[in-house]
């Protein structure tokens, strides 16, 4: 089992990326915003991810059979990918309801990531005919890669990953580099080890509030630099799990690239959030005419409380009727709410989204 020390270099990426949970924390994005982003991080993830296995297919034609309508024959490329949103949609609503990391779950998610392969590809790997080495090999040398366990260790080595993940007291950034290396490291399956990884790394970061609303994609970080990937995870350690692989002596080279990239992403989860909040803002402004913007700058800058139009009047210096027909112009869009006494109205009060992008509004009405 992988054990990490808390270096200077750890605890800097761990209050970056705290940084930037709390900025994103702060943004209320409209549902309908928060949706669309969450379907295209899903499919650059299920794009990237796939890549770093070798699948061919560009961004735009994973996107395609994304979005298509599942009833035809699919080439193995193209259910790879498939598969791996379709994974991120399963776990997404396990999220939800916050189950716990199990080797159920492991299992689960490799079955979701191998749909449409030979049964044998499903499941925990089994023992190799006499004289068969499992082992990753090279596609150009054909040399071994990797030899992982053997597998009859693979059973009590996924209860030791699931005993820690459920019992730490590590931080859970730390957690989820954990677990993508021991996974990757375990290699419990003929086939899907990476893309299950890197599912339930992302998992971990997801129940545990670093997932930022699903928003970005961190599998593409990863997918930036393949090989940086692969070497980072390696470790420069022998081929052979049992010489070195299962207990890194300096697993912190991995931790380091995991941080970095979850770092990377977040930033990225920042701009994009702030982006389309301040998008939102604005094409909810431009639905209001140039006096009911003014009014709103004022109602901000200076009525916190209830207010009724003939106050407003007086202050402003224009007659009870300009303000109520102005306030029907904020009411409409959103910005300010009535107060009721049977169906009249008693005053009007700023609505909940305007206090909460107060200080964007402002910056935009000015």
């Amino acid at each position: 089992m992988i054990h990490v020390t808390l270096t200077n270099e750890i605890l800097k990426y761990i209050t970056a990326i705290e940084k930037n949970r709390f900025e994103v924390s702060a943004v209320r994005l409209p549902k309908s915003v928060a949706n669309k982003l969450r379907k295209n991080s899903k499919k650059k993830s299920s794009y990237a991810s796939t890549k770093i296995e070798g699948n061919p297919l560009s961004e735009k034609q994973a996107d395609e059979v994304i979005e298509s309508d599942g009833h035809r024959h699919y080439l193995k490329p193209e259910q790879e990918v498939r598969n791996y949103y379709l994974a991120l949609n399963y776990l997404e609503e396990k999220a939800k309801k916050k189950e716990a990391f199990s080797k159920k779950l492991i299992l689960d998610v490799q079955k979701y990531v191998e749909k449409g392969a030979p049964k044998e590809k499903i499941g925990l790997r089994g023992q190799t005919p006499p004289g068969v080495l499992f082992a990753v090999y090279d596609s150009e040398t054909g040399n071994p890669d990797y030899i992982p366990p053997e597998y009859k260790d693979i059973p009590e080595l996924l209860d030791e990953l699931v005993a820690y993940v459920n019992e730490t007291d590590d931080h859970p950034l730390i957690v989820a580099a954990v677990v993508h290396y021991q996974l990757v490291t375990i290699h419990p399956f003929e086939d899907g080890n990476g893309r299950t990884a890197r599912l339930l790394s992302g998992y971990i970061l997801d129940i545990n509030g670093y997932g930022f609303n699903g928003i970005g994609s961190l599998e593409e970080y990863f997918a930036y630099d393949i090989q940086e990937y692969y070497d980072s995870i390696q470790m420069g350690l022998s081929p052979h799990y049992y010489n070195g692989r299962n207990n890194p002596p300096y697993p912190e080279i991995w931790v380091n690239y995991f941080l970095r990239m979850v770092l990377l992403y977040s930033n990225k989860v920042c701009e994009l959030s702030k982006a389309s909040d301040e998008d939102e803002l604005a094409g909810s402004l431009s639905y209001l005419k140039t006096r009911e913007k003014e009014l709103l700058l004022f109602l901000i800058s200076k009525h916190k409380g209830d207010f009724t139009p003939i106050d407003i009047s007086k202050e402003l210096g224009v007659t009870n009727k300009t303000i109520i027909n102005r306030l029907a112009g904020l009411v409409k869009n959103g910005f300010v709410v009535p107060n009721l006494s049977g169906k009249r109205i008693r005053s009007y009060v700023l609505s909940d989204f305007s206090l909460q992008h107060e200080k964007k509004l402002k910056k935009l009405l000015k």
